[in-house]
């Protein structure tokens, strides 16, 4: 049976939409909720150079306010600037395509008047402040001095007043709250030296101190994670390009969700798809299993290298070279795992040992300091490690500048055989084929993706005729294979340098431990094993000098 739609279902007239209902929708498109609100006014304060932000949040009465202490604005510019279309950050089209700031449309505080009511007060350094409020066309309605600090205080009150639907459709306060902390959490790592408040109604909820980089912001936004659980490093690429890279290091530090992988370009918080999945590969098999990283990476790029234009709301960007820059961003997520990044002599601590050897001279006692020298051959480069001895056959004591490493020897092993293996992976023929029983038939495309052939050699009888060159001469070969066969590539990988590294309870002498630790400590991850558990710990000696109460004054401490 065939419906018959009514004639007036498709033949309604089209005609043009009232002034105000236009107004309405372009201004929702820009405001949509608190969060929108606060990341409009924010960025317009980090775009005047403000380093210190206040934001007050009364949820409930639909209600922001904004105070910065950036360059502000005279009174010709205040009257200006909520109209439509109104921006001091770009003049004509060729701007568009080198944009520097956050904010360049000249939409959202025109866009505020037709949603909210609008009061801007501001003051530049060294002239009066004045306070101005606008109509729902972005016109100053009414103006009066204002007695401020030089900057500016957006208050926006009673947000889509006339727009109760769309006020209906929003999450209850608190999931708003929640939304703008997480706004100013990515907008602090993108500018780590400004100082950020946020309170609700009139109760401050969240305080992020400035810090000398991204880092120190990230320390402050994870909970129970320490500065030192974190790594920072900075690469430049010339031609006022380069990357800031902050990483959890594997061994410390990693989340239960996919929620800390951050990516953001010339200041601005953005996703894409290639540079994301380049951060996550830069990571595989050294975390746990379910585990992913926490990582924030800001790339400074000049403006003629990007593509603004793959997302409405600026949140996804092309960037052209792509390869060139994955490239770089492996790089240097590479050498911020190195351990060559950390565990430097501190400046404190150096600077303790020249006063104790002034205070031996003149008070007329010492204490005997030297140490014989290690042989130089078996100093690496990259760190100065020294084995000393083997603890319990499984972990190797080496002695560092700044203290003492313990290192488990069977997954430090293991992480350099995985590395190994990756990069020269091979199968090889076997004399005599190795007999599987009660494979099933994933267990059989796994071994065929992977190369080994696989025969039938009876009832629920395989016959394997290939095996990874470690596992071919050993007496478990069987076993290894049927492990292999549980997953991918990747996990065979990982199988294979797992029963090849040696075992705890192995005795190694000074010069195996010596060789171990030279080839561990030169690998690309050497933090984890492929399973992603720590390989080594490291007790620094500021450490032990507190536990054995080293800074103690020698004549007080015998009660003299």
């Amino acid at each position: 049976m065939i419906s018959v739609v009514p004639k007036t279902a498709y033949m309604q007239r089209i005609e043009s939409l009232p002034a105000d209902v236009c107004s309405l929708i372009a201004a929702g498109e820009v405001i949509d909720s608190l969060a929108a609100v606060v990341r409009e006014l924010a960025e317009n304060a980090l775009d005047a150079g403000a380093t210190r932000i206040m934001i007050g949040v009364w949820p409930e009465q639909w209600r922001v306010r904004l105070a910065d202490n950036g360059t502000g604005m005279d009174l010709e510019n205040l009257q200006k600037c909520a109209r439509a279309h109104t921006t001091s950050k770009i003049h004509n089209r060729e701007d568009l395509w080198k944009i520097k700031s956050l904010g360049f449309r000249g939409e959202a505080l025109h866009s505020l008047a037709q949603l909210s009511s609008l009061e801007i007060c501001s003051r530049v350094s060294g002239e009066a402040g004045w306070r101005v409020f606008y109509n729902n066309l972005g016109e100053a309605l009414e103006t009066e001095p204002a007695a401020i600090a030089p900057g500016t205080i957006v208050t926006v009150s009673d947000l889509f007043g006339n727009w109760q639907a769309r006020r209906a459709g929003l999450p209850t306060p608190a999931q708003q709250l929640r939304a703008v902390q997480l706004m100013v959490h990515n907008l602090a790592l993108c500018y780590p030296g400004v100082m950020w408040q946020i309170e609700q109604n009139e109760r401050r909820c969240m305080s992020l101190s400035p810090g000398v980089n991204s880092q120190h912001i990230a320390a402050q936004l994870l909970r129970d994670v320490k500065l030192q659980d974190l790594q920072y490093h900075e690469v430049e690429l010339g031609q006022n390009q380069g990357l800031e890279i902050v990483i959890g290091l594997p061994d410390r530090c990693h989340r239960h969700r996919l929620d800390w992988v951050k990516f953001a370009i010339n200041g601005r918080l953005v996703k894409n798809p290639e540079i994301e999945q380049t951060l996550l590969t830069c990571f595989a098999r050294t975390l746990p299993r379910d585990r992913y990283p926490v990582c924030f990476l800001h790339l400074r790029v000049s403006p003629e290298q990007i593509d603004w234009n793959r997302h409405p709301a600026k949140a996804e960007i092309y960037l052209h070279n792509m390869a060139e820059w994955q490239a770089a961003i492996a790089s240097g997520i590479a050498e911020a795992l190195q351990l060559s990044n950390s565990h430097q002599p501190e400046a404190g601590q150096q600077k303790v040992g020249k006063l104790l050897k002034a205070s031996e001279q003149k008070g007329g006692y010492a204490v005997n300091r030297s140490i014989e020298p290690a042989p130089k051959e078996s100093i690496s480069e990259r760190l100065q490690l020294r084995a000393v001895a083997q603890i319990h056959n499984t972990y190797i004591l080496a002695e560092h500048p700044t203290g003492l490493w313990l290192i488990e020897q069977h997954i430090a092993h293991e992480r350099v055989l995985y590395e190994e293996i990756c990069e020269r992976w091979r199968l090889i023929n076997l004399e005599k084929p190795v007999i599987l029983n009660q494979l099933s038939e994933t267990q059989l495309e796994n071994l065929q993706k992977i190369g080994i052939e696989i025969d039938p050699f009876g009832d629920q009888l395989w016959a394997a005729r290939k095996a990874p060159e470690m596992l071919a001469s050993r007496d478990d070969c069987a076993e290894a294979i049927l492990e292999i066969s549980q997953g991918d590539l990747q996990a065979a990988q990982v199988a294979t340098a797992c029963r090849s590294a040696i075992r705890n309870g192995t005795t190694l002498s000074l010069a195996e431990m010596q060789i171990l630790i030279e080839r561990w400590q030169n690998t690309k991850n050497p933090r984890t094993c492929p399973h992603g558990r720590p390989i080594y710990l490291a007790l620094e000696e500021t450490a032990l000098s507190r536990f054995f109460r080293r800074h103690w004054v020698l004549g007080k401490s015998h009660g003299i």
